[in-house]
């Protein structure tokens, strides 16, 4: 792929285990995070993923993250996926964390992060918060946060971060006439979620394996 790491990431979501080599048209321009190579490696990169040579590719596999709703329909992220009001006004309901401990709550929203995505959105939350151990991109584990979650006599704040292990999962079930959830900012390809809707949030099943 060629173009800004974002595209990396936009892309990493409709792929099954294909090798990706990021190609960075302006070196020093971009991060470079995710398009890691220059434009004159490409041709050797490109003959070595070739059928008779991929396994000379050195591929790290860098954490997804998947939600679904429990009508079927899911949606993964590279960096995080977003749940909250489709204009960002408070979403409200009910979060099951991994250890079954439940609390309604009014909020402007849940991140949910890989290792890749935790120095873009998730980092700027752990800053505010004092700083928090983020996962690394290959780590098999996801960083969770909610934002500016508001106190009422029906809604808390006793579970507004922690960590997602292989396995876990995050249970948002929606007290909101709709919620929205989509991945690494792009807003317009969500998916939505009713009142009472559940939606489930763990580690990505497929791994971008990135050169």
């Amino acid at each position: 792929m060629v173009g800004q790491d974002g595209l990396v990431a936009n892309a990493a979501k409709y792929l099954n285990g294909q090798p990706v080599i990021g190609i960075d048209p302006e070196p020093g321009t971009n991060p470079g995070v995710l398009v890691r190579h220059t434009p004159g490696a490409a041709a050797k990169l490109l003959q070595d993923a070739a059928p008779a040579g991929p396994e000379r590719l050195r591929c790290q596999e860098l954490a997804t993250v998947t939600a679904w709703l429990d009508d079927g329909q899911e949606l993964s992220g590279l960096n995080e996926v977003f749940i909250g009001h489709a204009s960002h006004q408070s979403a409200r309901y009910q979060l099951t964390a991994p250890d079954g401990r439940t609390e309604r709550q009014s909020s402007s929203g849940l991140i949910i992060s890989t290792g890749t995505g935790a120095t873009g959105w998730c980092a700027s939350i752990a800053i505010e918060r004092g700083g928090r151990a983020l996962p690394a991109p290959t780590d098999p584990r996801l960083a969770w946060f909610v934002r500016e979650a508001w106190p009422s006599p029906i809604t808390g704040t006793s579970l507004t971060e922690g960590m997602l292990e292989a396995g876990e999962t995050l249970r948002i079930t929606v007290a909101s006439d709709q919620l929205v959830v989509f991945g690494d900012g792009m807003e317009d390809d969500r998916l939505t979620a009713s009142w009472g809707q559940e939606i489930t949030v763990q580690l990505g099943e497929r791994p971008l394996r990135l050169v």
